[in-house]
């Protein structure tokens, strides 16, 4: 079956569009797994990234930071970001000359809640009704509350992703292996030698460096690109040993954690107690702007790699948008191999590390569309079948159930990988027109 995901993450950079196909592996059913479970092949047949209109990125950034809205403010937001995601979506399936069978609508994080250091709640904004509307395909969305009722912490998602691409490899070495997604906010996946995983957020991966840049520049810059800024920069020791002392580091696992604990608020915390003899409170004061990245970029890779330090993976597999910034993975390779760990980018292995999620959700919408309960943590007791539907023109007929899959294995296809500017004339309705 073909299925297309939709998702923006906590960055909120734009809207990543997937198209794959997912495909029974011929003869796996009788692999020796002792399941009966078939194996799953992924094909991506299409990505690309659509920027958000700026004014609606800033509405996202200003709502995730706490802005408070009005219950019509709240209905608008969330229309026209399912708007957006409904027009990506038909762009997604023009381009890639394939009608999906499901859309995964993962929308836009604007809140984790967080209490007692277990999550309460989760907010993802981005009407699917639109999506569907607008494509007449069916749409799966909020797919992370179930697991959260169910005593999870909703996340990291890529843990059920991971389990089955790699639980293999960690049985038949012996050795344990890790992933990391560094968006926003980044994730670690341990792959035990057993096939288990232990999956929690780490802390911030991108979202502080991105703030510091897009603050610096006045909006000009949203992240920073290729690590110039960092290069360029002096890690400040102090200033990143109180950003290390912040609780969350030392919380046990599983845990997890989003923008509204690791905001600008922190960095500038840090700094005033760092400098306080000297009267700064604002980060622009004490510390040129390249040597504040430099210092965010080594507070995600310390943070990451002292996460794995008492699991000693074999490997540690990065993807999202920071494993594209050379600087930040040089980082996280020189600490981890001090550690014995070694490091490599998921593009290495034929998976796009941008894409990474994309496939993960496409995954998802098959494991519900099939009556499979995702496991998020190492115990299945709290495994539940993710997300709800929402229908769209034509009613919806879901295929038998399975009782399970055994593995799942990425079919390497080079795809050019655009980003797309927004264009305000594609905001529209089409009365569930096919695109």
């Amino acid at each position: 079956m073909i299925v297309l995901s939709l998702q923006s993450g906590t960055s909120a950079d734009g809207i990543d569009v997937a198209v794959v196909e997912i495909e029974t592996v011929a003869g796996s059913t009788s692999s020796g797994t002792g399941t009966g479970a078939p194996s799953l092949r992924l094909t991506p047949l299409h990505h690309d990234t659509v920027d958000w209109e700026p004014a609606l990125r800033a509405r996202i950034l200003s709502v995730a930071a706490g802005e408070a809205l009005d219950a019509g403010a709240w209905t608008r937001l969330t229309t026209e970001l399912g708007r957006a995601f409904a027009e990506a979506a038909a762009r997604g399936i023009r381009e890639a000359g394939a009608t999906p069978e499901l859309i995964v609508s993962h929308g836009q994080t604007v809140h984790h809640w967080v209490e007692d250091g277990h999550a309460r709640g989760t907010l993802q904004l981005g009407e699917p009704a639109w999506i569907a509307e607008r494509t007449g395909v069916p749409v799966l969305s909020d797919v992370r509350m179930a697991d959260i009722a169910a005593g999870g912490e909703g996340a990291p998602l890529m843990a059920f992703f991971d389990r089955l691409w790699l639980g293999g490899e960690a049985r038949t070495s012996g050795r344990a292996i890790a992933t990391v997604n560094l968006g926003g906010i980044a994730n670690v996946q341990l792959v035990t030698a057993d096939g288990s995983v232990v999956a929690f957020d780490t802390g911030p991966g991108n979202c502080l460096i991105d703030a510091v840049v897009d603050r610096s520049s006045a909006g000009a810059q949203a992240y920073d690109e290729g690590g110039r800024l960092a290069a360029a920069g002096r890690v400040h020791e102090g200033l990143l040993a109180t950003l290390l002392a912040h609780p969350y580091f030392a919380a046990p696992a599983p845990k997890s954690t989003g923008r509204e604990t690791f905001d600008l608020g922190v960095v500038d915390a840090a700094v005033a107690a760092t400098f306080d003899d000297r009267g700064w409170s604002d980060a622009a004061d004490a510390l040129p702007v390249a040597d504040l990245v430099a210092t965010l970029t080594e507070l995600t890779a310390r943070s990451v790699v002292d996460a794995l330090a008492e699991a000693e993976p074999a490997a540690l597999i990065c993807s999202g948008g920071g494993a594209l910034n050379p600087v930040l993975l040089a980082r996280i390779a020189e600490h981890a191999t001090a550690r014995g760990i070694a490091v490599e980018s998921s593009a290495a292995r034929g998976l796009d590390p941008a894409f990474k999620e994309s496939l993960m959700f496409a995954l998802l919408g098959y494991f519900s569309l099939h009556g499979l309960p995702v496991e998020l943590g190492a115990e299945p007791a709290g495994a539940r079948v993710l997300g709800r539907f929402s229908p769209g023109p034509a009613p919806l007929e879901l295929p038998a159930p399975l009782d399970g899959v055994a593995s799942v294995a990425i079919e390497h296809r080079t795809i050019e990988h655009r980003t797309i500017e927004h264009r305000t004339d594609e905001h529209r309705t089409n009365g569930g027109a096919t695109p």
